[in-house]
C-alpha cells in the first residue's frame, strides 16, 4: 500500500468516527501487555475499545459481539501508545542539509513534514514534542493533525527555537555576509539581554507554541565553531523561565556543556536535552532542582557515524560530530545511575525519522532494564505532559492509543523498532 492510500485509509477511518453511533467495538487479543505502569507484563488479555477510549480489560480471549472488530495480537506485546520528547517533525538531515536551507521555503518543509509526521505514527509513537522548526511548521502541522486532516502523531510544539547571536539556533548562521541584510532579533528568535528574552517567549505565544526551546550551549549542526560552550548568561535564561511560566510554558534547554546545563538548571528549566558533557555537580543539581533529562543517544550515534565519511558534514561541523557523539552513551549510563529523572528523547530530524525506536535499543544497551526505558516512553511522559489522566498507559477509560511489536521486548528489546499495529485515539493505522 502506498503512502498516500495509508493517509487516505487512516483519514477514512477517522471520519468513520463521527458516524452515527452504532455501539460496534474493537475487540483485541493481546498475548501480552505492558501497561506502561506495573513492573510486569500482563498475558491473555482482551482490550475493548469503544468510540475512541478502552472500555474493558478482561483476562483471556474474550469472544467479541456481533458486529464488533476483532483484531489478534496473541503472538504480540500491547503498549500504550509511544512518547518522543525530542523531534524536529519538519526537517531530516543529509548531505544536502547545508544547501536545502537555502533552497527550500516555508510550502516545501510543512509538505515534508507531512511525510515524516506519517512515518512517526506508523513507528510507534503518538505523542511527540516538536522542538524547533522553521516557519512555524511544527505548529500548522500539528493543527491539521489535530483537525483530521493529515495523520501523524500529537503534537506539542516549540516553534522557533530560541537562541542568541551566532548560536546554536541562530538562523544566519554561516550566511554570507550580503545575504544577512537585516538584524534578525526576538521575532526569529535571536536575542541578546533579559528584556529581548522575555520578549521572544512572549512571540512565541503569540505564534501559537506550546512550550519554548532554548539553545543554552553550542550545537552540533550548527555551522559555528564550538559545540560546548554556554551561549546564554544566567540573568536571560531566568528571564526566560520567568516568562514562560506568565503563559503556562515548559522551557527545554538544549546543552551539551556542563557550564551551559549549570546555568539553564540554576535559571529553573524543566528538561535538559542532550546533556553530553553533564558532570557529577550538574547531575546533584538536576536531582535537586527536579530538572529532567532527555538524552538523544540516537543522534549522538548517527553524528558520530557520520563524521566518519568524508564530505559528509561541512569542515566545521565535522570534528564536533566526532566529539560529542562518542560520549552521550557513557553519560545517559552515568546519569541513570545517579538517579538522574528520565524522558525518552531521539532528536530524530537528525536521524531519519520513523527509526525513533532505536533509542530503546540504546538505552538498554548502556544499562536501563527494558521495562524502565518503555516507561520513559509511556506513563513518564505523559506524567511530565500533564497528560497522564488520558494517555500513557493501557486502562479502562484512557483514550485508546496502542501500539504493539511482535514478541516480548522484555526479553528482546530490538523488537520495538518492528512495531506492526498503530492505533490512535481508537483509529488503527496499522495492523499485522
Amino acid at each position: 500500500m502506498s503512502k498516500f492510500k495509508t493517509v487516505t485509509l487512516a483519514a477514512l477511518m477517522a471520519v468513520s468516527c463521527f458516524a452515527p453511533a452504532t455501539h460496534a467495538a474493537t475487540v483485541i487479543h493481546a498475548g501480552r501487555v505492558i501497561d506502561g505502569v506495573s513492573g510486569e507484563s500482563l498475558k491473555d488479555r482482551t482490550i475493548v475499545v469503544d468510540q475512541g477510549r478502552i472500555t474493558a480489560i478482561e483476562g483471556g480471549f474474550r469472544k467479541p459481539a456481533t458486529g464488533d472488530t476483532l483484531i489478534d495480537l496473541r503472538k504480540s506485546t500491547v503498549m500504550p501508545g509511544l512518547m518522543d520528547m525530542h523531534v524536529h517533525l519538519t526537517s531530516e538531515h543529509s548531505r544536502n542539509s547545508e544547501l536545502e536551507r537555502f533552497k527550500k521555503d516555508a510550502p516545501d518543509v510543512a509538505i515534508d513534514s507531512v511525510m515524516y509526521a506519517e512515518r512517526t505514527l506508523l513507528a510507534g509513537f503518538t505523542t511527540v514534542r516538536d522542538l524547533g522548526d522553521s516557519f512555524r511548521a511544527s505548529i500548522a502541522l500539528r493543527n491539521a493533525i489535530n483537525a483530521g486532516k493529515v495523520a501523524g502523531p500529537r503534537v506539542f510544539a516549540a516553534g522557533k527555537s530560541i537562541a542568541t547571536t551566532g548560536g546554536h539556533a541562530d538562523p544566519t548562521n554561516g550566511w554570507a555576509e550580503y545575504l544577512n541584510g537585516k538584524d534578525v532579533g526576538p521575532l526569529e528568535g535571536v536575542v541578546n539581554g533579559p528584556e529581548e528574552a522575555a520578549q521572544a517567549v512572549r512571540q512565541r505565544y503569540k505564534e501559537g507554541s506550546d512550550l519554548i526551546k532554548i539553545t543554552a550551549t553550542g550545537g552540533v549542526l550548527s555551522i559555528a565553531k564550538n559545540g560546548l560552550n554556554p551561549q546564554f548568561t544566567e540573568e536571560e535564561i531566568r528571564a526566560i523561565v520567568i516568562t514562560a511560566r506568565d503563559y503556562g510554558f515548559k522551557v527545554a534547554a538544549h546543552a551539551h556543556g556542563a557550564e551551559g546545563m549549570k546555568r539553564a538548571v540554576r535559571a529553573g528549566v524543566d528538561t535538559i536535552e542532550h546533556g553530553t558533557f553533564m558532570d557529577d555537580e550538574t547531575m546533584t543539581l538536576m536531582k535537586e532542582r527536579g530538572t529532567w533529562y532527555v538524552p538523544t543517544i540516537t543522534a549522538g550515534r548517527w553524528v558520530y557515524d557520520r563524521s566518519k565519511e568524508d564530505g559528509y558534514f561541512p569542515a566545521v561541523v565535522r570534528p564536533k560530530a566526532a566529539l560529542v557523539g562518542p560520549q552521550i552513551q557513557g553519560t545517559f549510563t552515568k546519569a541513570y545511575k545517579a538517579g538522574v529523572k528520565i524522558l525518552f528523547g531521539t532528536d530524530t530530524g537528525v536521524s531519519a525519522h520513523g527509526e525513533n525506536a532505536r533509542e530503546f535499543v540504546l538505552m538498554v544497551e548502556a544499562g536501563m532494564p527494558a521495562m524502565a526505558a518503555i516507561q520513559s516512553a509511556t506513563s513518564v511522559t505523559a506524567k511530565f505532559l500533564e497528560i497522564d489522566d488520558r494517555l500513557g498507559s493501557v486502562a479502562v477509560g484512557k483514550i485508546a492509543d496502542l501500539v504493539a511489536v511482535p514478541g516480548d521486548p522484555l526479553v528482546d528489546i530490538s523488537v520495538m523498532q518492528r512495531v506492526h499495529f498503530v492505533m490512535k485515539d481508537g483509529v488503527v493505522y496499522r495492523q499485522p
